[in-house]
């Protein structure tokens, strides 16, 4: 659906049927901001004050995750931070100035999902803010469930996160969902996402890619499926940052995409979509330097991004709502 159509098919609903969401017409296109590329998390966020709010972070130890965190906290959001073990969590949590609670998450573990999102619902609490952080990248084929794992972790582990926290974001008075993505979306094998072929084999050096469009295209159909409330879902490009996601790196290998930023000018973006109040009603896009950004012709393909929803969803049936 396009962007256009997208807006009439709102404002009508509201005008027959969602009186309660009368300020939200519809999805508006997304303004362009003061900042430049370089920015930093605190400087998108200056003057910003989030009080009152709770936000979840995925991978919150180390990197974007721990900056995005202690940013977020630093402007007085509730941030939950999620890890791998639950001593890195308490660690990155007592590190931040402000409010920050540790729950455990392995995205490759369904069962850890499930149980992260249950520890996060037991806090009754609406969500803000849910920011799809934590990644994987490998340069060799590694597989979790007869799935190339990055897509596994990437991309599925949060797909179950947000369906069973889906709930808490429409609850909030406005909540948002941000995804993670990468420019790296457009390094690809041919044709998109590999649905008859999820096992890596043979597209294995264009996987982290192949997540990274996943992360894009679960967004976009994410925008769709949450019209009609007031929450909104968008992606970005965080920058080339020179985090531990760096650690599976072999020599040459990662090549391709521009210079190193610092997990402060990383986060930026992640934090700008969390907390301005100018994306109130911006869904549906796609982000890099705190700016709408080019993507590629998958990640803006409807019909692929339906697909993947209706897969994904075929294959994490058990761990969801």
């Amino acid at each position: 659906m396009s962007s256009i159509d997208r807006r009439t098919f709102i404002a009508n609903s509201t005008l027959l049927a969602l009186a309660a969401y009368a300020g939200r017409a519809g999805a508006q296109d997304a303004p362009r901001s003061s900042f430049a590329a370089g920015a930093t998390a605190e400087e998108v966020t200056a003057g910003t004050d989030l009080s009152g709010k709770t936000i979840v972070v995925t991978g919150c130890n180390s990197g974007i995750g721990l900056e995005t965190m202690r940013v977020l906290a630093l402007r007085g959001a509730h941030v939950i931070g999620t890890a791998r073990t639950l001593e890195r969590g308490q660690e990155a949590c007592a590190s931040v100035k402000g409010k920050a609670t540790p729950v455990v998450l392995e995205l490759s573990d369904f069962d850890s999902v499930v149980a992260c999102a249950n520890a996060i619902r037991a806090m009754s609490t609406p969500i803000d803010a849910l920011v799809c952080n934590a990644g994987l990248l490998l340069t060799d084929l590694q597989q979790a469930r007869g799935l190339e794992l990055q897509f596994v972790v990437n991309h599925l582990g949060h797909f179950i996160l947000v369906n069973r926290l889906r709930e808490r974001v429409v609850a909030a008075p406005q909540g948002r969902v941000i995804v993670v993505g990468s420019v790296a979306h457009q390094f690809v094998p041919p044709g998109g996402i590999q649905f008859d072929n999820l096992s890596g084999k043979g597209w294995e050096r264009q996987a982290y890619g192949h997540s990274k469009l996943a992360n894009g295209l679960f967004s976009l159909e994410l925008s769709k499926r949450l019209a009609g409330t007031r929450a909104t879902s968008n992606s970005l490009h965080p920058g080339v940052v020179a985090t531990n996601i760096m650690r599976n790196m072999s020599r040459g290998g990662g090549g391709g995409f521009g210079g190193m930023e610092t997990p402060a000018q990383g986060a930026a973006t992640s934090c700008y979509l969390a907390s301005s109040p100018a994306l109130a009603r911006v869904t549906g896009q796609y982000f890099a330097d705190c700016n709408p950004a080019e993507q590629s012709a998958y990640q803006k393909d409807p019909a692929m991004a339906a697909k993947l929803w209706q897969v994904s969803t075929e294959l994490t049936r058990a761990y969801l709502i």
